[in-house]
């Protein structure tokens, strides 16, 4: 079986955004740059369904900068037996630019499984992976939380509000991977080893035109400081008055 999982690289959830001197786009200088959290779920997914089918490939997939190519170099010291980095200097804000591009470059893997983490935390759309299915002309399904491959077929669960929904796809097909599917394991020495002696290949982007512009980039306002307004039930009334008068909540 041939596993194709995409992954991005975002800036860590720790790092201070600033937004660069275009106003359109973040100021890259200092900020950690790490594997996109969800797409650890999707690499470690892939890993195990290939070891449960002996003579499985997996191979990972990344389009953007050349700096990208640490995050490809960690999936590979996870597991992982292939990498293919579609270089550019800045990936496209436009997801469908950024879905033609991917398509083109997973097409080349003639995967039986296609997965993604079901959103980028930089972005947070979670439409990639869904266009990306549309253009291969491939069945998906968001956000799951069990996988099982039988034979042609994936069977695969996805929370709903108070359920969980179960299906059934034909191979190849595209799913994207949630919290909960698993517990991404970490390169261990022999792994890190390896990888340094797999060999990346590169690609140039297929043509797609940016049909999204970015307009103008800006922080949240700070949030206002806290108030203590007493104690005890003496404190109730102002506080219920508060957040009538300027929280406006009730």
């Amino acid at each position: 079986m041939k596993v194709t999982v995409c992954i991005k690289r975002v800036p860590s959830t720790t790092a201070r955004i600033r937004v660069g001197g275009d106003g359109r786009s973040i100021d890259e200088t200092g900020v950690e740059f790490v594997l996109n959290p969800y797409d650890e779920f999707a690499v470690e997914e892939a890993l195990r369904q290939a070891e449960k089918a002996p003579g499985s490939v997996v191979t990972v997939v990344t389009f953007g900068p050349e700096a990208a190519g640490k995050e490809l170099r960690g999936c590979l010291a996870m597991g992982a037996h292939e990498a293919l980095h579609v270089t550019a200097d800045a990936a496209p804000r436009d997801a469908l630019a950024m879905a033609k591009v991917l398509a083109a470059a997973i097409a080349t893997t003639s995967p039986d499984l296609v997965l993604f983490g079901r959103q980028a935390i930089d972005g947070d759309q979670g439409q990639v992976g869904l266009m990306v299915a549309t253009l291969l002309g491939m069945p998906a399904l968001p956000d799951v939380v069990k996988l099982a491959i039988d034979g042609g077929t994936a069977r695969a669960e996805r929370e709903i509000e108070g359920a969980i929904e179960r299906h059934e796809l034909p191979l190849p097909c595209v799913l994207s991977c949630a919290k909960g599917l698993n517990e991404p394991r970490l390169p261990n020495m022999k792994g890190i080893m390896a990888a340094k002696k797999k060999v990346i290949a590169t690609a140039a982007p297929a043509a797609a035109a940016t049909t999204t512009t970015v307009l103008s980039l800006e922080l949240p306002a700070e949030r206002a400081a806290g108030k203590i307004v007493g104690e005890g039930a003496a404190a109730v009334p102002v506080l219920l008055q508060l957040l009538r008068d300027e929280a406006h909540a009730l």
